[in-house]
């Protein structure tokens, strides 16, 4: 698989039927490692092991519905309360990051009201904190670390 913009981790994988599979520490199997999921492994582990957020609090690729659509996120760190704190948005690093794709991520928050927003295709990263006064959101240089009580 090819390097991305990350710190270097390690993961653990296996051949299945021809297929190279990635174990995924949120999901607790190992699920065929596409280019997308390579970077939505290394978003969980940069999340866990850089940013300190509790692994307990992330939550993998789950249904979300948009009025009648039905969509699937890529990650989600929830606050303690429940709140959502962080949605993270992963492309293969062979796509783009674009306005559509900030507008994908901008149409999910519109149910979820996430504080921070993470766009990633492995390469380029982009973190955002949402601004809901001004109904927009804020380019951040990083996220932040976990410093929840």
């Amino acid at each position: 698989m090819l390097d991305l913009n990350f710190p270097r981790y390690r993961f653990r994988f296996k051949n299945n039927e021809n297929k190279i599979a990635v174990f995924d520490e949120l999901r607790k199997k190992f699920v065929v490692l596409t280019p997308e999921e390579w970077v939505r492994q290394h978003c969980v582990r940069f999340l866990i092991e850089d940013k300190k957020y509790p692994k307990s609090l992330i939550n993998a690729e789950k249904q979300l519905k948009l009025g009648k659509l039905v969509k699937r996120y890529d990650l989600i760190v929830y606050n303690s309360d429940g709140s959502i704190f962080l949605i993270v948005e992963c492309k293969a690093p062979g796509v783009k990051i674009s306005q559509e794709t900030f507008d994908q991520i901008a149409r999910y928050n519109l149910s979820l009201n996430a504080e921070y927003l993470m766009l990633s295709n492995g390469l380029d990263h982009y973190y955002c904190q949402m601004d809901y006064k001004q109904e927009t959101y804020n380019f951040l240089k990083e996220l932040p670390e976990w410093n929840k009580k």
